[in-house]
């Protein structure tokens, strides 16, 4: 398996990478219209994800579970087709494949590592037992419940959907393609935020619908998710390939399951 690189900002480091990915060299960066057209995507990119969240989260919260599932499958269909139809149809941009580098995936795996520790310890050494997941257990539970995941096999198997297939999905989403395009438009350091930020967006509304508007924690968790887009985009930019972010990813995905297990079921 393999995964794509696009184009990124023009410069000798920059016409590296893309060459070493497959792309054109020496490409140079878009026209003015071309720009509006391209921060216009990227603009409908970090905000589409929100608002499906909204949609299946809160919205149809009280639907049946056949009608979450199917707002949820069509916006996720969305969301992951974007990218891949705007590069190809309308930048009319070659895709290049990057194959898969031990360092790579060794130091994802690392920080995934670290992240993981650090998410279970927090939440085993200080959430756990100051009572912070109680107002939220039945929320969360009920949302299982809306997920078809209520027995602990079809728990199992939206875990490894989430941490191997939808957390690949969102790197290519987050990452290949938002952080991608906003380093076209912008400075490394805007785009780094402005992906993370992106990143993290709808994270709140779901974290506030477990924990509450007036909550610390839904901050605070928002934060820590936006600090996790930060650190993926910028091992992103130094890589170039999704492989790593996707290891480091999918461990932090699976202690968030940890601790939803430990809580719900």
């Amino acid at each position: 398996m393999t995964m794509c690189r696009q184009p990124e900002k023009a410069g000798l480091r920059a016409r590296q990478r893309t060459a070493r990915g497959g792309t054109l060299r020496g490409m140079i960066g878009p026209d003015t219209t071309a720009k509006r057209r391209d921060l216009a995507a990227v603009v409908f990119a970090l905000v589409f994800p929100t608002l499906v969240t909204v949609l299946y989260f809160i919205v149809l919260a009280k639907q049946s579970s056949g009608l979450q599932q199917g707002a949820y499958g069509l916006g996720k269909f969305i969301q992951f087709a974007f990218p891949v139809v705007w590069v190809i149809w309308f930048q009319r941009t070659k895709i290049g494949w990057i194959g898969p580098r031990f360092k790579d995936i060794a130091a994802g795996g690392a920080m995934g590592l670290v992240l993981l520790a650090a998410a279970l310890a927090l939440y085993f050494c200080v959430l756990k037992p100051e009572g912070v997941f109680d107002k939220a257990a039945d929320a969360i539970r009920e949302k299982v419940v809306g997920l078809g995941a209520s027995s602990v096999p079809r728990y199992v198997a939206l875990s490894l959907f989430y941490c191997v297939i939808h957390s690949l999905a969102e790197e290519y989403y987050w990452r290949w393609f938002v952080f991608a395009q906003l380093r076209r438009l912008a400075s490394l350091p805007t785009a780094i935020v402005v992906s993370g930020l992106g990143f993290m967006a709808h994270h709140v509304f779901i974290l506030a619908v477990y924990f509450g508007w007036d909550s610390p924690w839904t901050y605070f968790l928002s934060l820590a998710v936006a600090i996790g887009g930060f650190i993926w985009a910028w091992m992103y930019e130094k890589t170039g390939s999704l492989y790593g972010i996707w290891a480091s990813h999918a461990l932090v995905d699976t202690a968030i399951f940890i601790v939803g297990y430990d809580v719900v079921l």
